[in-house]
């Protein structure tokens, strides 16, 4: 019992629509319409049918009643008087025809309750052969009875042996259903717009785009609260960011200083002392200094804007000519993507830089398609042991020295392009290349 129900539900989950705006209308229109399918059931079950009954009913039982005073009272051959008592008192326009032959049965309509019960009371009270037309939009009925030697004809209004206001039932109700369903549309997409701008916000913000100028937290009590939770949260993560730049530039400037007076003292000493280590030491918190400023400058905010991928591959492809390297690059899909241009250029060229400086080709490929960016890697190089793909994102993490031949290397070429991929709501995955070496894989929405 258990296995039909999974794979019910299952089937069930995949058909469903995925957007809230979507299911709240299915939680509003299934209800109403499974209500309006009852009441309607219901009433043409109890009501409409019951109703014709009994009107039908009372028809045949006045023509059976007509019938049966030509049969005891044949005394006026013209039936004059018997003609206007049914006109005057039962509504019904009779005539006697001659002894023809009834028409041939027409076509049985597809749903005519009418027709069925009609013919059910003829045959059930009067049991004679009958004819009876009830097609078409005329509001009479009629009915043909066959008699010893004569034909009767009756004419009786539609209203009298039929339910005709269950129309009008119907019209009212489902006209009322399409107006709440309106009203309800209308209030539940108010409803949906404010949930709507917020995962916008957050989406933008999760990007590092810069979100709706005008986002302010609307709708009800519970998405005015998510809004300004996620107003703080920004505003938060935006102040530690700003605050630690601002460190960082002090801290900068104050180191900066005591290596400038470094410097300027190993000048002063001359040749009395061997400075060649002190100078490469110097050299070496220079760089150190400079790589880790530029990994934390990474986070700090930059308005997003056009970014063309052939012009950096363009860059690229001459870096790789001046340092003897063979690089190759194709892009699939539309080459404009909506980035951060300074901080995207420098995740990309870190990558490439670092498979130049270990292998002697390089091929990038870029795929921009369904709203996701895809930019492949691939060199000849060495490659990346897999149980320390993960450690070299770390900052200031250095491989071994057989990979890391660059001195002037400060471990953290790596872990800057991947702040700046998660900063754009991406990521980075090293794997095995094809080539031999080693594959980095970029994916960030674009």
């Amino acid at each position: 019992m258990l296995g039909p129900w999974r794979r019910f539900t299952r089937w069930l989950a995949h058909w469903m629509p995925k957007r809230l705006y979507a299911r709240s209308l299915i939680i509003i229109i299934a209800p109403m319409v499974l209500l309006q399918s009852l009441i309607a059931f219901v009433f043409m079950e109890r009501h409409w049918q019951t109703v014709t009954q009994r009107l039908s009913t009372a028809v045949v039982r006045d023509i059976a009643g007509i019938i049966d005073l030509m049969e005891t009272y044949p005394q006026d051959p013209a039936y004059e008087n018997l003609i206007r008592i049914s006109r005057e008192r039962l509504s019904l326009n009779i005539s006697i025809l001659p002894a023809d032959p009834l028409p041939a049965p027409g076509p049985k309509p597809f749903f005519s309750i009418l027709d069925s019960i009609l013919s059910e009371e003829i045959t059930k009270q009067i049991n004679r052969p009958f004819w009876i037309d009830t097609i078409g939009d005329s509001d009479l009925v009629e009915i043909r009875i066959q008699l010893d030697n004569k034909v009767l004809r009756v004419f009786a209004r539609r209203s009298q042996a039929y339910a005709s206001n269950t129309l009008i039932f119907l019209v009212w109700m489902a006209g009322s259903a399409l107006v709440l369903l309106a009203i309800a549309i209308l209030f539940l997409r108010n409803q949906i717009k404010p949930i709507q701008q917020l995962a916008t916000a957050a989406d933008s913000f999760g990007k590092g785009r810069a979100g709706p100028p005008d986002f302010k937290p609307r709708g009800a009590e519970e998405v005015r609260r998510a809004g300004a939770a996620f107003i703080v949260m920004r505003e938060r993560i935006e102040r530690q960011i700003e605050q630690r730049t601002t460190m960082l530039s002090g801290v900068s400037h104050d180191l900066r200083t005591i290596l400038t007076r470094f410097k300027l003292q190993l000048a002063l000493v001359g040749n009395r002392v061997d400075t060649e280590a002190m100078e490469q030491d110097i050299e070496d918190m220079q760089s150190m200094l400079e790589g880790y400023l530029a990994f934390a400058r990474s986070e700090a905010e930059e308005e997003t804007g056009n970014f063309n991928l052939e012009r950096l591959f363009g860059k690229l492809k001459e870096e790789g000519i001046l340092l003897e390297r063979g690089f190759t690059s194709k892009i699939r899909g539309e080459p404009e993507i909506q980035v951060r241009p300074n901080a995207f250029s420098r995740l990309i060229s870190n990558l490439v830089s670092n498979s130049f400086r270990y292998a002697k080709n390089v091929s990038v490929a870029a795929d921009h398609r369904d709203g996701w960016l895809t930019i492949t890697i691939d060199d000849d190089g060495p490659g990346i042991r897999k149980e320390m793909r993960d450690e070299v994102f770390k900052p200031f993490f250095r491989l071994d020295e057989a990979r890391n031949q660059d001195s002037s290397g400060t471990g953290l070429g790596l872990a800057i392009a991947l702040d700046i991929a998660r900063s754009h709501g991406g990521d980075i995955v090293l794997d095995d290349s094809p080539a031999g070496g080693l594959r980095a894989v970029v994916r960030i929405p674009a």
